[in-house]
This record gives structure tokens, C-alpha cells and sequence, in this order.
């Protein structure tokens, strides 16, 4: 008879191992968050202190909605958040199928820039986006925050790797029928290429959501301030500290993110496995 190892304990295997740390590690991510909620739904004095009994209340994000224009805030972010998709969506479509169905001088050139353009961090480009919307006369307006984004590298290599492999006899068969570049790019690629335009959707309207440095720094008014540029000024040391108040404005300002993450999880997650993002 074969003696066989005994098995190990159940707390050593691997699978539960990895099981665990995902759940320790989601526990850590989501204590910001539920201190958040705590706070914001509890008067100010219940901030640090966590009693079952404690009273619950709304009027935080009455007095936050209240102490700051956060409707125009919201009516910023939300023109702004669409204008940069639909121009990223436009040029990147355009580009992309140039560069996966055209053979012009100097593809591989132009494409190579476009790659080169992923690995410069925006950040470096601040002074000079800075001068050029002082030259043209935008700063303080929307078209500033927006116009250096509008034409987007990771949209452009996107769909050209998702465009390239779709099979050249659909083109050909769509010419057999007429239809001309632009008929060929709207009714054959783009409706194959949808979950590829669902997950950078989600990516570009995430980061455009939650983005700061650019924003406050060509922006001077309320006119003009995005939702994470005017949390910021609501939550300055001028106007007083309060937690809860603090916290309120920072659930509504995050809420239709997390509504739509909640509401949309399934095809977020497929769209990204399915788009090869990594």
C-alpha cells in the first residue's frame, strides 16, 4: 500500500490563499468609503465616534448642496465629460481606420508617433497646453480643459488593433453593394468594434470624471470649474472644516460613477475582457 502525504491544512492552499487576500484587500478599499458614508449620514458630532445608536440625517448634503453651486458644477463636468468622448470617439474611428485599411507615405511613421504620445504623461505638457489656450484666448472655459484630449493615442491603437482584425472580406463584399469608405467604417467596423467603444467609454469618462491638476489650473471661475476642481474649493481651510458636510459633497460628487459601475458591472467587466485590456 502506497503511502500518500497527508493533505495539508485547508488554510494553506493556494486558491484559498488568493481568495482571502482579494477579499482583505477589497475590506481595505472600501473602509474610506464606508467611513464616507458613516459620516455623512450622521450628525457632525458622530464623526469619530461610531455608536450603533447614533441618529441618521440627510441634512449634510442639504448644507453641502446648498454652500457651493454644485448643480452648475455637475452641468460642467457632465458637457464636459460628453464633448471629450465624442471627439475622442470621432478622431480615434477616423484615425483608426485610416491606419488598419489605408496604405498612404509615411504610415508607420504617423503611427509611430502615436505611440510615442502614449508614453508622455500629460503632466509634462501642462505649461505649454497652457500658453497655447492663452494664445487662443480659452482659458477659463470648458474647450481649455477639453481641446488637449479631444485626439487620444490609446483610442487611435485601440481601434486599430480591433479594426485590423476584422476579416477584409467584409469590405470587399460591402463595395461589391456600393457602399463607400464611410458607409463601410459606420455599418461594418464600428457596430463589430462596440464592446471596444463600451470599455474606453468607461475609461475616458472615469478619467475625465475624477480629473484635477489640468482643470484647476486653466480654470478661474465657477462658470468654467469642473465637479473635482470645485470640491476642492468647497473643502478649502477658508471655508471651515466639517466632516460631514466634506463628505456628503464627496458621495454626491462620486455618485454617478459608483451608480453606473453598480449598475452596468456585468457589461463593464465583459467589455473589458472582451477589448483585451489588461
Amino acid at each position: 500500500m502506497t503511502d500518500r502525504p497527508a493533505p495539508g491544512p485547508a488554510y494553506l492552499e493556494p486558491g484559498r490563499v488568493d481568495t482571502l487576500a482579494a477579499w482583505l484587500l477589497a475590506l481595505l478599499w472600501l473602509l474610506p468609503l464606508a467611513y464616507a458614508v458613516w459620516t455623512a449620514v450622521h450628525p457632525s458630532e458622530y464623526s469619530t465616534r461610531f455608536a450603533l445608536l447614533a441618529p441618521l440625517t440627510l441634512d449634510n448634503f442639504a448644507r453641502a448642496w446648498q454652500a457651493a453651486p454644485f448643480a452648475r458644477y455637475f452641468l460642467n463636468t457632465s458637457l464636459l465629460v460628453a464633448l471629450i468622448l465624442a471627439c475622442q470617439l470621432l478622431l480615434g474611428t477616423l484615425a483608426a481606420y485610416a491606419f488598419a485599411r489605408y496604405r498612404f507615405a509615411g504610415r508607420q511613421l504617423l503611427f509611430a508617433l502615436v505611440l510615442v504620445q502614449l508614453m508622455v504623461m500629460p503632466d509634462i505638457l501642462l505649461v505649454e497646453n497652457y500658453k497655447t489656450m492663452a494664445r487662443l484666448g480659452l482659458v477659463d472655459t470648458l474647450w481649455a480643459i477639453g481641446l488637449p484630449y479631444f485626439a487620444s493615442a490609446f483610442a487611435i491603437f485601440l481601434l486599430r488593433q480591433t479594426f485590423l482584425g476584422i476579416p477584409k472580406e467584409l469590405d470587399e463584399a460591402a463595395q461589391v453593394e456600393g457602399a463607400s469608405g464611410l458607409q463601410i467604417l459606420w455599418r461594418v467596423y464600428v457596430p463589430l468594434a462596440r464592446p471596444v467603444y463600451t470599455a474606453f467609454a468607461l475609461v475616458s469618462v472615469s478619467f475625465h470624471w475624477n480629473n484635477f491638476l489640468w482643470p484647476v489650473i486653466i480654470t478661474n471661475s465657477v462658470s468654467a470649474r469642473p465637479l473635482t476642481v470645485g470640491l476642492q474649493v468647497f473643502s478649502s481651510t477658508d471655508q471651515g472644516i466639517d466632516w460631514s458636510i466634506i463628505t456628503a459633497a464627496t458621495l454626491m460628487t462620486s455618485a454617478p460613477l459608483l451608480l453606473a459601475f453598480i449598475l452596468f458591472q456585468r457589461q463593464f467587466v465583459q467589455s473589458f475582457m472582451r477589448a483585451g485590456i489588461k
